[in-house]
């Protein structure tokens, strides 16, 4: 079993999830006491958020950068950013990490198009929704067509995460907005529903949809797992 760098705090709520899902998975696939082999190093996410919105980005790049770079002298030998929205910044932390991450898009389409489906609608961040690099990565290397809400529901969407979901609120008003929005895309031609930020799953799963969900948290602990095993 490889070992595994985790870049988590981003927030720590969904981090929890990477680590508990990546060791259920070993231990499923494996049997017995077996866990899985992992480093972490977690932010304070409140200090990625304010780069976040400055916009800031080739410095988010750099501190990801530093951490993984530590992750690897600790004995990663594989990155984890446990996060969609810093996936923007995932080939600059590879190349100076010196091993690779995997990444976080590449395991949800390979799930979508081992389902079948080729339009999907995704729910995320206003970044990872409104900018190119997660988008085109999916219909780059999956020929994915994908779906966002309009402008107002993207608003929506984004500032739940922000205020609510990464302070670990779950809200019953916010999960009712959420299930229009999914039932808008639905209605746009989503044949199923990205849940592109890694603490969407805390507020809507699958019972909230009438489109199969792929869940981005799990499937990139789950794709993690099988990385370290098959490797």
């Amino acid at each position: 079993m490889k070992t595994l760098g985790l870049l988590g705090g981003m927030s720590w709520e969904s981090s929890s999830l990477y680590y508990t899902q990546m060791n259920r998975a070993v231990r499923e696939r494996l049997g017995g006491t077996h866990s899985s082999k992992s480093v972490m190093y977690s932010f304070d996410f409140a200090e990625i958020e304010d780069l976040q919105a400055a916009g800031k980005w080739t410095k988010l790049a750099e501190l990801l950068a530093k951490a993984a770079t530590g992750l690897q002298q600790a004995g990663a030998e594989g990155l984890v950013l446990c996060t969609n929205t810093m996936h923007k910044v995932a080939d600059q932390v590879e190349t100076q990490a010196g091993i690779p991450v995997i990444h976080i898009a590449d395991c949800t389409g390979r799930k979508i198009v081992e389902r079948g489906f080729s339009k999907v609608g995704l729910l995320a961040t206003r970044y990872t929704m409104e900018e190119d690099f997660y988008k085109d990565r999916l219909k780059a290397r999956f020929g994915l067509d994908v779906l966002v809400p309009n402008k107002q529901d993207r608003n929506t969407v984004h500032d739940v995460i922000y205020s609510e979901l990464v302070r670990g609120r779950v809200e019953k008003r916010s999960r009712e907005q959420y299930v229009r929005i999914i039932r808008a895309l639905v209605d746009a031609g989503a044949e199923c529903i990205i849940l592109g930020c890694t603490e969407i799953t805390m507020l809507v799963g699958p019972e909230d949809c009438d489109v199969p969900v792929f869940d981005t948290t799990a499937l990139h602990a789950e794709g993690a797992v099988e990385w370290a095993l098959n490797v």
